[in-house]
């Protein structure tokens, strides 16, 4: 039985419209045949839901698009503790169950100059859980559901957001309203938000679905349809009379649609002439920023917030929230912050956390933040001119160790779990095929929601983590899963299925030329070997591609590889000391060829004072290439090699 507190029905309002002609939020292929009844189920739930309560259908289905694309999870809890398509959060219950993953023992700062900076491990702590990780509870008592139904039964959990919508309409004092444009201020309290900026953008988003419309197959089977309201312009003053807190914005950079608030990391002196967190620069005007790395946060919000803010801590850029994109800026675009373990790629780059963890597989995260990221990312791009590929926009994981001693630390996150396919498209640079097959290339791109390799290790050692989607291919020496997996010479360990071992696997959006077919499979070269993975054309795992590669010089065996583009001795002034121009354990061999990412400069970043005045960029004559050279990316001198056409 619901509890008592409801409101009256208003199914025929809520439902009217659907026969619009909808445009595609993401692939829905057929239902096979008798299955239609049961494909509807979820949008049975969420009519009938939206009558109970009173909420406009499309402002259910609006809010549970960008909670959770309308996906169940199999019950799981998203990063912060979220279930269902409503993402109710219950952290509590999800908190009970966490594991905490440690997936490298990098030096952050990366910089052979100091001494190396490995700040002892901690797992961030919160304290009192937040209202926005109790909607799950509040739900229960609304609807008179258990909180453990509310979990696990994708039709109680529509049922309890819709609960906590008509609730924050309540609140707001407004009525129950049959037109969605008066939905705006609860949508907007639903957030969690507890700032005007978050709250009014994440009810922006959801209007913006609302107005697209579109309809998609979870990842249970079930078929959902929004109907597209074109014309739709919400009330937007109802969030005035919230309460809720302006945010402390400062002086931040991040694009007008995306909610940001200063929380600066301590740039501070402290102990032996040593200080944190980061360094003070000049950038774009001393040295171009190259990249932006995308990193997980492997802790929850306020934790991690206490941690940047500590000054013998390490630092990045930027934090984002996953209930609802909230951002959070610590360290200004011109100063480099410690985050990427290589110094050459912090002094050319911009740090992202996300809220979330590599080694759970069902921890996922929400459609609010991939996209507040998604427009921080593109703003960021479109600054400071940095490529939207996978070889500027990294991984942490695809960041290379600096020299041979640290190629085994350096991390693994955001990981295999990271819906790197979503995520380019709501850059608006999807991965698609640029060529036939003849181009010479390839891109990586599974199926991110059928593609589902077997890795272990998230939760014990050798067990088989859950089954889920991933951004990863796996690759093996030969063209059959019965050959060995690729060993990576420079991590000098067995090759395994590990949720952290990145010796035999590519990622979605990176690109590699071809050096072989056999039937399903599709040879690459990667880590100077020939690497081979499953490419049916049923179920493909990359589309074709064409460009620039990199390959010996005539008469070369073989060339050095790098992590780093440093600049060659003769280049330093005085007081400023060479830094060794030292090979990765790899070699680029005669006849193999690697996608070229750009041409960069032997560059390197003398910053080890307080005192910035001391502060050197030093560039060189040397020309280096990045290339995609493994799971990671690694540079080469321009003088050892050629560029020509992939299929040349």
């Amino acid at each position: 039985m619901r509890g008592s507190v409801t409101v009256p029905r208003r199914a025929a309002a809520a439902v009217a419209g659907t026969a619009l002609l909808l445009p595609l939020l993401g692939a829905a292929p057929s239902a096979p045949p008798g299955a239609e009844a049961s494909a509807s189920r979820l949008q049975s739930a969420f009519g009938a839901a939206a009558a109970e309560y009173g909420v406009p259908l499309s402002v259910l289905l609006g809010v549970s698009y960008l909670q959770s694309r309308w996906d169940a999870h199999a019950g799981a809890p998203s990063v912060t503790g979220g279930y269902g398509p409503m993402h109710l959060t219950d952290a509590r219950t999800a908190l009970a169950g966490a594991v905490h993953h440690s997936e490298g023992t990098e030096d952050a700062r990366g910089d052979q100059a100091r001494a190396p900076l490995v700040p002892e491990e901690r797992i961030p702590q919160s304290g009192e859980i937040p209202a926005r990780l109790r909607t799950l509870p509040k739900a229960a008592e609304l609807t008179g559901l258990s909180t453990a139904r509310l979990r696990e039964d994708p039709a109680a959990n529509v049922a309890g957001g819709a609960a906590l919508l008509a609730a924050a309409q309540r609140e707001l004092g407004e009525p129950a309203s049959a037109d969605p444009a008066d939905w705006y201020g609860a949508v907007a309290l639903f957030s969690g938000a507890d700032d005007r900026a978050t709250a009014a953008a994440y009810a922006n988003d959801v209007f913006g679905v609302i107005r697209t419309g579109g309809e998609r197959v979870t990842d249970a089977g079930q078929r959902v349809v929004l109907a597209a309201q074109p014309g739709l312009r919400p009330d937007t003053a109802a969030l005035a009379g919230a309460g809720l807190r302006a945010p402390a914005a400062g002086d931040t950079e991040c694009p007008a649609s995306v909610p940001c608030e200063w929380i600066p990391a301590p740039y501070e002196e402290f102990g032996d002439d040593d200080y944190g967190n980061h360094d003070l620069g000049d950038r774009p005007a001393s040295q171009k920023i190259e990249y932006i790395v995308v990193h997980d946060t492997e802790g929850r919000w306020e934790g991690v917030l206490n941690m940047v803010q500590d000054p013998t801590y390490v630092s990045w850029h930027y934090s984002l929230r996953s209930t609802d994109g909230h951002v959070a800026q610590h360290v200004k675009a011109e100063d480099v912050g410690w985050h990427a373990g290589n110094w050459y790629v912090n002094a050319k780059s911009i740090g992202l956390e996300h809220e979330g963890f590599l080694a759970q597989p069902d921890a996922w995260y929400t459609e609010a933040m991939y996209r507040s990221s998604a427009r921080l990312v593109k703003y960021l791009a479109r600054k400071y001119g940095i490529p939207l590929d996978r070889q500027h926009i990294l991984g942490h994981d695809t960041v290379p160790g600096p020299t041979a001693a640290t190629v085994r630390s350096m991390h693994t996150d955001p990981g295999p779990y990271w819906d790197w396919r979503h995520y380019f498209e709501l850059l608006g640079r999807p991965f698609g095929p640029t060529a036939g097959q003849d181009g010479g290339m390839v891109t990586i791109r599974p199926d991110y929601a059928t593609h589902h390799p077997l890795f272990t290790g998230c939760a014990a050692a050798g067990e088989p983590c859950a089954a889920h989607g991933s951004s990863a291919v796996r690759l093996y020496s030969g063209p059959g899963t019965s050959y060995p997996l690729i060993k990576d010479i420079g991590l000098g360990s067995t090759p395994g299925t590990g949720v952290n071992d990145l010796s035999s696997r590519v990622s979605t959006g990176q690109q590699f030329a071809v050096a072989g077919r056999d039937g399903d499979w599709t040879a690459i070269w990667y880590l100077g070997q020939k690497a081979w993975f499953e490419n049916p054309a049923q179920a493909p795992t990359a589309v074709n591609a064409t460009g620039p590669v990199v390959t010996p010089k005539d008469g070369r065996d073989s060339v050095p590889v790098y992590g780093r583009a440093y600049p060659e001795a003769s280049a330093y002034p005085a007081g400023v000391p060479a830094q060794p121009v030292s090979p990765l354990p790899y070699q680029l061999l005669k006849g193999q060829k690697y996608v070229v990412g750009g041409a960069v400069p032997g560059e390197y970043y003398y910053a080890v004072t307080f005192d910035a005045a001391s502060h050197r960029v030093v560039v060189g004559e040397d020309l280096y290439y990045e290339i995609q050279f493994g799971h990671r990316v690694a540079f080469v001198r321009a003088a050892d090699v050629r560029v020509v056409p992939a299929a040349g």
